[in-house]
């Protein structure tokens, strides 16, 4: 006959959480401290590690993406252009939703008005056509008006937002 097991006859084995090594060493302000810093090197502005990393330009970029000279050199010449009435560039206000530049130098922009009824409607895309155009390198430029997603103040640069008095 069995008998039941009681809690006190079972005898677990060491798990490896049981088994300390020893605790590691607190972090303690002193070991901080350097003795060999002077109280002005303390105050000396420290050197910016990322400085060098966000002024690099990218190498071996193609002209017609992102970063080339030619799509730089085109969005150059759409932040020249400002809307008439708000006395901010139309690449800053928002109101350009895309840039491509072909393989063969062909400049399609893809834009949008503050409004349908903008009083600049009809002669705004063919400003910025022109202007794309005229980018030295350039063969063709081509600028697609679309309403969907529509412009709103949340599609502005912080710059834009605060030549407004929008911060």
């Amino acid at each position: 006959m069995n008998k039941p097991s009681d809690e006190n006859d079972f005898i677990a084995a060491p798990s490896p959480a049981d088994t300390v090594v020893g605790k590691p060493p607190r972090a303690r302000v002193s070991d901080a401290i350097d003795p060999d810093e002077t109280a002005d090197a303390k105050l000396e502005r420290k050197r910016d590690y990322l400085e060098g990393f966000l002024q690099k330009k990218p190498e071996n970029v193609p002209a017609g993406s992102p970063g080339g000279a030619l799509y730089e050199a085109v969005i150059d010449a759409l932040k020249e252009i400002y809307d008439p009435e708000i006395p901010v560039n139309i690449y800053d206000l928002g109101l350009i939703y895309g840039v491509e530049v072909s393989d063969e130098a062909d400049v399609v922009v893809t834009m949008t008005l503050t409004t349908p009824h903008c009083p600049v409607a009809e002669t705004m895309p063919g400003e910025v056509e022109l202007r794309a155009a005229s980018v030295p390198g350039v063969r063709d430029a081509e600028v697609n008006l679309v309403w969907d997603p529509p412009w709103g103040p949340d599609k502005m640069t912080d710059e834009a937002r605060l030549e407004l008095g929008m911060l």
